[in-house]
């Protein structure tokens, strides 16, 4: 069930970057000391990134006090240009200035691919607070949605999608004939904040199925979290947000 109060469209992609902007610094900026966050890649991401490091984001929040994780990565040297924490690093991390030792890298590229998917999950468990059910809570995850409705590194008919005991897998996309690490939907789901930022034409008719009456979440990964209502806030420019009715224009 979409619960339609959480689904914001903005006038462009500028109008989109504001509101997500706005939303990250809500998430952080609370006096509880250290705060979690599992970053996105893509370039969608990549130009909020960007907002956050400029005024009038920058001075709002203690950037400082918070512990940087991915939600995916792909099984790529961290240098390669296509790798997330790449991406991340180059267009928010270094600009703000950010302590290496609050930078969780995803390890992707390791050798053993399960083993450094159960380290990482350790590394989080021993970070990040874990809620009433034992899983660490996130004070925000990010997250994009692909073409073929996949978010993270949840890709249709991917193994990791029916994953409910382990918080990170390493697993093989059929699609794409490569490999990525995950976050996985009982800890994606676990977070105390869950922000969707989708932009662009190419984004119309994906968001209109997932977003839409018949979305089937075995199909379409990302509509596993329509039903989260105090959680989840999906962000769309007008492009990506054509065929999606009702919606809140902002």
């Amino acid at each position: 069930m979409i619960h339609w109060e959480n689904v914001l469209a903005g006038a462009d992609t500028d109008a989109a970057i504001h509101l997500a902007a706005g939303h990250v610094v809500a998430a952080l900026n609370h006096p509880s000391g250290r705060r979690c966050v599992a970053l996105a890649g893509g370039g969608t991401p990549k130009s909020l990134y960007s907002a956050l490091t400029q005024s009038p984001w920058r001075g709002r929040v203690d950037f400082s006090n918070v512990e940087w994780f991915w939600g995916d990565e792909r099984a790529v040297p961290p240098d390669r240009p296509d790798s997330n924490y790449r991406m991340a690093r180059e267009t928010l991390l270094a600009p703000l200035g950010i302590d290496p030792a609050r930078i969780h890298r995803m390890p992707a590229d390791a050798a053993d691919l399960p083993a450094s998917a159960e380290s990482y999950e350790r590394t989080i468990r021993d970070i990040v607070p874990a809620g009433k059910s034992g899983i660490p809570v996130f004070d925000l995850v990010l997250l994009g949605i692909g073409a073929d409705g996949h978010t993270a590194g949840l890709f249709p008919g991917s193994a990791g999608l029916n994953e409910q005991n382990r918080l990170v897998v390493a697993h093989e996309v059929p699609s794409l004939r490569m490999w990525r690490m995950t976050m996985t939907f009982p800890l994606l789901k676990a977070a105390a904040r869950i922000l969707f930022l989708v932009t662009g034409p190419g984004k119309a008719e994906i968001m209109s199925q997932i977003l839409g009456p018949q979305a089937d979440p075995g199909r379409l990964p990302a509509a596993s979290f329509c039903g989260l209502p105090d959680s989840v806030t999906w962000i769309l420019n007008a492009d990506a947000a054509r065929l999606v009715r009702p919606i809140r224009p902002v």
